[in-house]
């Protein structure tokens, strides 16, 4: 095992250090090294890629946890004793209307760089109404959805809500054509389900806990790219989008803005014997 990684190390570091692709519209070569975790926003690296750069976006944005209700109204809830801390370094507690404002931002740019997004997010309080209106909004490019079933519900935080046992991924592509086909997709006919059942992500860090588990991702990219492509993941968190990428033979990019996480990354694709060029 350690001999196919070390295989994988050497192939990808002499073969794969930077991605070349033409921009015909600035008529040049863009460069733009692979193999990566930006320390920087997301719109900050995808500003810096060409149309179609990636082959795939598999991701999965923080919930916006801590925007809650109090007397109807949406507010960031002040007592922290009762809501989930899943980021450290991260306040996840953007007002409703800047949260919509900012995923459709970074859903129109991933959509520009990308041939396939898969984005993954939860309904929570947080998200509920941005979401529903982004699936409005997007709904000629998106092509499905793939339901996470996580297999049992962690209890609401209050009464009359209910538990939430699965997450939803939207498919998306801007082929500009209508109907379901996913005209990049790679998996063959009747091979790929809608619904996902794979269990909650084991905790890899005491100053990130909100993480997908590996087969997520490794089933989406699997599904929806080749050897060799180029995956990206705007929030890539402690790198499980990266780490799956590396095992598959694929290529990664990342962005994420917490130095801290950054390093939780590094540190897990080293020791898996993956490739990280710095």
């Amino acid at each position: 095992m350690h001999f196919v990684w070390y295989i994988l190390k050497i192939y990808f570091k002499l073969a794969k250090a930077k991605r070349n692709r033409y921009d015909h519209k600035k008529n040049k070569a863009i460069k733009m090294e692979i193999n990566k975790i930006y320390n920087e926003n997301c719109i900050e690296t995808m500003a810096k890629m060409p149309d179609k750069f990636i082959d795939l976006v598999v991701t999965s944005p923080p919930y916006n946890m801590r925007t809650r209700i109090r007397n109807g109204k949406y507010t960031t809830r002040e007592k922290s004793e009762h809501f989930s801390k899943k980021y450290k370094y991260f306040e996840d507690a953007l007002p409703i209307n800047d949260f919509y404002e900012f995923h459709t931002n970074v859903l129109s740019e991933l959509l520009r760089v990308s041939k396939i997004v898969c984005y993954n997010f939860q309904i929570v309080t947080g998200s509920k109404e941005a979401f529903f209106k982004i699936i409005g909004d997007f709904s000629k490019d998106i092509k499905d959805i793939i339901i996470w079933d996580k297999g049992s519900g962690q209890p609401a935080m209050h009464g009359m809500v209910l538990n939430s046992c699965y997450e939803i991924i939207l498919i998306l592509e801007d082929d500009k054509k209508a109907g379901r086909a996913i005209q990049n997709a790679k998996f063959e006919r009747g091979k790929m389900n809608n619904i996902l059942r794979i269990g909650r992500g084991k905790k890899v860090s005491n100053i990130h806990g909100a993480i997908f588990p590996e087969q997520l991702p490794f089933e989406l990219i699997k599904s929806f790219s080749e050897k060799e492509a180029l995956i990206f993941d705007p929030f890539m968190g402690s790198g499980t989008t990266a780490l799956a990428a590396i095992k598959l033979g694929r290529n990664y990019i990342g962005s994420e803005i917490t130095k801290e996480y950054c390093k939780i990354a590094e540190n897990r694709i080293r020791e898996c014997g993956g490739l990280f060029l710095n």
